[in-house]
């Protein structure tokens, strides 16, 4: 299986930051191929990583700085999907001088306590819970899969041609190092799916109030794989907006306001 995969600017066009994105359950890098494209050509370097959920923050930021090199285009934000949004959290929390992390996409995060497709367990789940208490007793075939995850027709067909792809993930157990809260104190853009069937969004919305710099985007009728789903080009527009935000200002000033029924 692939480890990395690299999309970059064309040329001439001067990178304006770095993306290192961290693939959930089930997923590789080129999962990613439509989303490292396009925030490529908007200039933004993109790393997907061949990580998987048991990498701790160690691991992760290790191949993360491997893959970023030693001199990359700032501002270094990791970008996670599932089970990879909760490892962006944990990794952006463990600060390391040597990857400047200034910035966490948490896109569609996998659940970290009870809901429509977790375990019996209910409230937050602590580093004292076992993993079997996150298990779930669904199992929701490859059609039932799919419909949670994306209502996108080419991603759907994409996954379901994609033979490195590892069907029944999305229902297996969140590795118990990434249940625990964690509060890095660099912006987060979180975005998740209204509709989204794995993970309540109600967790999105606290996960936003306790971080410090949040902001939420949730995607109308959105389903589990916000970065893949029907609303990618959507997802990608807010979150190229928030990168130059960020590039401009690290305290996300707004470059752009929008007046309704202004006259131009």
């Amino acid at each position: 299986m692939t480890d990395l995969l690299s999309w970059l600017p064309p040329a001439p066009v001067a990178p304006r930051g770095t993306l290192l994105l961290l693939p959930g359950r089930g997923e590789h890098p080129f999962v990613y191929e439509r989303f490292g494209r396009r925030l490529a050509a908007d200039g933004y370097v993109v790393h997907a990583l061949g990580t998987t959920p048991e990498d701790d923050a160690e691991a992760v930021l290790a191949r993360a700085a491997d893959a970023a090199g030693a001199d990359p285009a700032v501002p270094v934000v990791l970008v996670g999907s599932d089970t990879g949004a909760l490892q962006a959290l944990h990794t952006a929390a463990a600060a390391d001088p040597g990857l400047p992390v200034e910035g966490i996409v948490v896109a569609g995060a996998a659940p970290t306590g009870a809901g429509p497709l977790s375990g019996s367990g209910s409230g937050p789940v602590t580093d004292t819970d076992a993993d079997t208490d996150n298990a779930t007793d669904a199992d929701l075939g490859w059609d039932g899969e799919l419909a949670a995850r994306t209502a996108c027709p080419t991603h759907r067909a994409r996954l379901t041609e994609d033979a490195r792809f590892v069907r029944g993930r999305l229902t297996a157990p969140v590795p118990g190092h990434l249940l625990t809260d964690v509060r890095p104190a660099a912006p987060a853009l979180i975005l998740h799916g209204e509709a989204d069937p794995v993970t309540p969004p109600e967790q999105a919305r606290e996960l936003a109030a306790r971080l410090p710099r949040a902001t939420l985007g949730v995607v109308h009728d959105g389903l589990h794989d916000v970065l893949n789903d029907a609303s990618h080009r959507t997802a990608a527009a807010v979150l190229v907006l928030w990168l130059e935000r960020l590039r401009a200002d690290p305290g996300l000033s707004p470059i752009l306001t929008i007046e309704q029924g202004a006259a131009l």
